[in-house]
C-alpha cells in the first residue's frame, strides 16, 4: 500500500464503522489531525488516529498523504485551536476552521502540512482562561453521535475536545475516558471534575463536567447546563432525571 501516513484536510471528517457513507459515523476526524491507514476498499480507507487510537473509515478525498519525515516534523510542536473559527487559505482556496483542529504552536500568519501550505486570513481568538469557560463556549451546540465539533457534537467528543486544548489527552468514548484520573467521593466533588452515568444495562454511556458542585455541563440534545446531584442529573427545563450517576472522576 502505497500510502501509509495522512493528515485530515477537511474542515471536519466523519469517520464511519464501515466503508460507506450509509454507515453509522462512529467519530469525527478534524482538520490536521494525524491518522495511520490499515485498510483501502476502492475509495474508501480505514484509518487508525494518532490522537486518539480510534479506528473507522473515511473517504479517501478527505486526507491528504504524508512521508514519515512529514509526519514526524508535523506531530512536534502542535496545539489544539481555541478560537470559534479560524479561516485559513490553502491549496484549494478558503476554508472555515472550527475551533478544535490541530495546528503548529509557532503558526502565526501561515504553516505547512507536507506539500500544502496554509495562510491565516483572520486573527487568533484570546485563549479561554478556564476549563469551564471553554466548555461554556460550546453551549447549545446540537448533540451529534460521533461529532467533535460546535456544528454537532456527542458527550465525549465534547470532553475529548476542550481537555485537549489545556493538554489533558482523553480516550474518545465515555467508557475508555472513565479509566483515567482519580475517583472522588461525592461529597468532594468540584467544579471541573468529569462525571460519568451507566445505563440500565450497566454501560458507561455518558459523561459531563461539573462546573459547580450542583450544576453540570453536557451534550444531551444540545450541549446544556443541568442540574447534578447524588443520584445524576436533573434536567432543568422539566424537572426529568435523565442519567444515573456512576462516578466522578478528577484529572
Amino acid at each position: 500500500m502505497s500510502r501509509i501516513h495522512a493528515f485530515c484536510k477537511a474542515s471536519i471528517a466523519p469517520v464511519r464503522a464501515e466503508a460507506s457513507d450509509r454507515s453509522e459515523m462512529v467519530t469525527q476526524l478534524v482538520f490536521g489531525e494525524l491518522v495511520e491507514i490499515t485498510e483501502v476498499a476502492d475509495n474508501w480507507l480505514k484509518i487508525h488516529s494518532f490522537m486518539d487510537g480510534y479506528e473507522g473509515w473515511i473517504d479517501s478525498k478527505q486526507i491528504q498523504d504524508l512521508r514519515e519525515k512529514e509526519v514526524t516534523r508535523w506531530l512536534d510542536g502542535l496545539v489544539v485551536e481555541h478560537s470559534e473559527f479560524r479561516i485559513v487559505e490553502g491549496p484549494e482556496g478558503k476554508q472555515v476552521l472550527p475551533k478544535g483542529f490541530f495546528r503548529p504552536s509557532d503558526s502565526e500568519e501561515e504553516f505547512r502540512i507536507g506539500k500544502s501550505t496554509y495562510r491565516f486570513l483572520n486573527e487568533e481568538d484570546t485563549k479561554p482562561s478556564s476549563l469551564i469557560d471553554l466548555a461554556l463556549s460550546y453551549l447549545n451546540a446540537p448533540y451529534l453521535w460521533g461529532g467533535k465539533t460546535m456544528f454537532g457534537i456527542d458527550c465525549s467528543g465534547f470532553m475529548q475536545q476542550i481537555h485537549r486544548v489545556f493538554n489533558y489527552q482523553l480516550p474518545r468514548d465515555a467508557s475508555q475516558q472513565v479509566e483515567i484520573g482519580l475517583e472522588m467521593d461525592f461529597e468532594d466533588r468540584e467544579a471541573g471534575d468529569l462525571a460519568f452515568f451507566i445505563s440500565e444495562s450497566g454501560n458507561i454511556h455518558h459523561v459531563g463536567l461539573l462546573i459547580s458542585k450542583d450544576e453540570i455541563i453536557h451534550a444531551h440534545g444540545y450541549v446544556r447546563i443541568d442540574h447534578f446531584g447524588s443520584n445524576g442529573i436533573t434536567r432543568k427545563i422539566d424537572g426529568v432525571h435523565s442519567h444515573k450517576l456512576h462516578s466522578i472522576k478528577r484529572l
